[in-house]
């Protein structure tokens, strides 16, 4: 089956899909990798967001892939290099994703790349539009919240542990902002599909929100839902 997870930034939706797949040997795809990726190069290249035909042109120079690392890790290959430690740690990166993403050009451009890397099943895929555009038909939809002072909290550790030095209050900041824009774009603004089911982990284990999806899957499986 393919298996869509969408939801707000730092809402723990990798690391679900990552338990996922290990869990069922399923492909894991990140397309917030993908969306980070592109606004590395854009930002490297010097390529103005704001003039829409200056980045549809650099996206053809763009390749991007995955690749499982000596270490057993999933890494993010931009034009061949490991840019994965970058694009989660840049903080210019994370203050233009989201509006990157917004580039009607771009979506058009890693969707399609989306729908191609799907198109035999056994995927997993989390980010913003997964279950409402890239695969409208997935078996199972899952749209993953929590608060925004759990997720707040959430990303700062992780900035901290990778030795990014910022506040919690810059950390709020940036997740309110892009929660705007990820959700007021005219182009697959982020939003829960009809069929989708809700899942607030903000008082969740990892191993409780594992637990809770696999039963789904298992009910899909058994053809019970």
């Amino acid at each position: 089956m393919i298996i869509a997870i969408d939801g707000y930034s730092s809402c723990g939706k990798s690391t679900l899909a990552k338990q996922l797949a290990r869990e069922l040997n399923y492909r894991y795809v990140d397309t917030g990798a993908m969306y980070r990726s592109v606004t590395l190069y854009l930002q490297r290249n010097q390529i103005d967001i704001h003039h829409p035909d200056q980045v549809e042109r650099a996206l053809s120079d763009i390749s991007i892939r995955f690749d499982i690392a000596s270490d057993g890790q999933q890494i993010t290959l931009l034009n061949s290099e490991n840019v994965e430690n970058e694009i989660r740690v840049n903080p210019r990166v994370a203050g233009s994703v989201s509006d990157v993403a917004a580039i009607p050009a771009v979506r058009r451009f890693l969707v399609k790349q989306q729908q191609e890397m799907g198109k035999d099943g056994m995927i997993i895929m989390d980010g913003r539009d997964i279950g409402t555009v890239v695969f409208p038909h997935a078996e199972l939809k899952l749209f993953v919240t929590a608060s925004p002072e759990v997720r707040a909290q959430r990303r700062l550790d992780e900035l901290v542990e990778k030795g990014q030095h910022t506040t919690f209050e810059e950390v709020l900041a940036n997740l309110s902002k892009r929660d705007h824009i990820d959700t007021t774009r005219a182009d697959s603004p982020l939003m829960k599909a009809e069929d989708a089911i809700e899942l607030d982990n903000s008082n969740l284990t990892r191993q409780e929100q594992l637990e809770f999806v696999m039963k789904l899957v298992r009910e899909r499986a058994s053809g019970k839902a």
